[in-house]
């Protein structure tokens, strides 16, 4: 037994040894990098702005028809101008007639017979209005350019001016009722410029070929006491075609 003793002390005495080089930390053992601390992520104090809708508002709505103004035709004006087609030539020849809009005129083409061709402002009603036409004849001189105020279901009155300078005013109800008829000298004939002007206000009606007042204007009616709705205007056809207007400008103002 004593010849082991050496040999149990020198194995004890290393192990001690290298116990206290591995608590003092003096040795060469590698030792592993500490990691970073990651920092800690802070919840949002608000939340996240919502992406904005390109467009929020209710759609406008349409426009308000216009009460006073000046029609260019720069192009079709639209769905408050209403068409109207009638005449003795109307069912067997309305589907020949040809409109355009073209260089801020509103060219209409009537290429048959007794074609009547009304073209209304629905998007107000009046009582007293002015209403002015400029048109240019581009075609047969044999037609018949119009002015109508206070067309409603009870009927509509109507000036038509003829391209020989006769004119007639109407009270158009169940057919055309003569009140009143004359001839005017103001009137530029052929492939001409010429400007007419309709004032309805009361019981009278007003007339002007190229800003000349007709001799027996004011007219007064007192039978057919038509009281308001639309204005327009009307380009007729007789008996000698093709006829071709071309309108530059509709007015509507106070009278």
């Amino acid at each position: 037994m004593k010849t082991f003793k050496p040999l149990y002390f020198l194995a004890s005495f290393v192990l001690i040894v290298g116990l206290a080089c591995s608590l003092g930390g003096g040795g060469d053992t590698p030792t592993q990098p500490q990691q970073p601390q990651q920092p800690q992520q802070q919840p949002p104090t608000q939340a996240p702005a919502q992406p904005q809708a390109t467009n929020t508002e209710a759609p406008a709505p349409p426009p308000t028809a216009s009460e006073f103004f000046t029609e260019e035709f720069d192009s079709d004006p639209g769905s408050n101008w209403v068409t109207s087609i009638i005449g003795p030539g109307a069912d067997a020849h309305a589907d020949s007639v040809v409109t355009s809009f073209d260089n801020s005129r509103f060219r209409i083409e009537l290429p048959e017979d007794d074609l009547y061709f009304y073209y209304d402002y629905t998007g107000q009603t009046y009582e007293d209005v002015r209403i002015d036409l400029r048109a240019d004849n581009r075609g047969a001189n044999t037609n018949n350019v119009s002015l109508t105020c206070r067309s409603s279901q009870d009927g509509w009155y109507e000036w038509s001016v003829g391209s020989d300078g006769l004119w007639y005013l109407y009270a158009v109800t169940d057919k055309y009722n003569l009140i009143s008829n004359g001839g005017t000298t103001s009137l530029k004939q052929g492939k001409e410029i010429n400007e007419y002007t309709m004032i309805c206000e009361g019981k009278t009606i007003s007339m002007f070929v190229n800003g000349v007042e007709l001799k027996l204007s004011p007219v007064t009616d007192n039978n057919y006491g038509l009281r308001d709705g639309t204005v327009g205007f009307n380009i007729s056809s007789l008996n000698v075609t093709p006829v071709i207007v071309e309108v530059d400008w509709f007015k509507i103002s106070e009278p």
